[in-house]
């Protein structure tokens, strides 16, 4: 299989090779993922986990969200970038940070969720499949 991305953290301690194409990808307003991102939404693209490469020794950091699933944090302990997440609900799927991959990647969001959490001078793009909330998982792959 040849990969069809690559990418890295800040200081390149983590490298990451993906050898599939997004399941999803996803602007997530929920607070949790606001803080993170100091402000603003986070940017994903849902990955069959086994497609997702980590070269390199992260850290991580979980917690309750207010889906109701653990959420485990993934990030490159030396500099802090976040790499990927897992959720309890959903331990068969990797949500990689658009951040971490490797430009051109060509990725951007086709869904925004959480949306009922966006600060009130947030602009989300209208032509984005909204939810106020969590969304139904994504389904299974083959």
């Amino acid at each position: 299989m040849s990969t069809n991305y690559t990418g890295r953290c800040t200081c390149s301690s983590i490298s990451i090779s993906i050898v599939g194409e997004p399941i999803a990808t996803r602007q997530c307003w929920c607070r949790q993922c606001q803080q993170l991102a100091l402000g603003g939404p986070s940017n994903n693209a849902i990955f069959k986990a086994e497609e997702v490469q980590i070269q390199g020794t992260l850290a991580s950091s979980s917690w309750a969200a207010a889906s109701g699933n653990t959420l485990t944090f993934h990030f490159c302990p030396s500099c802090g970038t976040q790499i990927y997440a897992q959720s309890s609900a959903r331990p068969h799927l990797k949500t990689v940070r658009f951040g971490a991959i490797d430009e051109p990647h060509g990725l951007s969001p086709s869904v925004a969720i959480w949306t009922e959490e966006a600060p009130a001078w947030a602009i989300i793009n209208p032509a984005l499949e909204q939810w106020p909330q969590q969304p139904p998982a994504p389904p299974p792959s083959k």
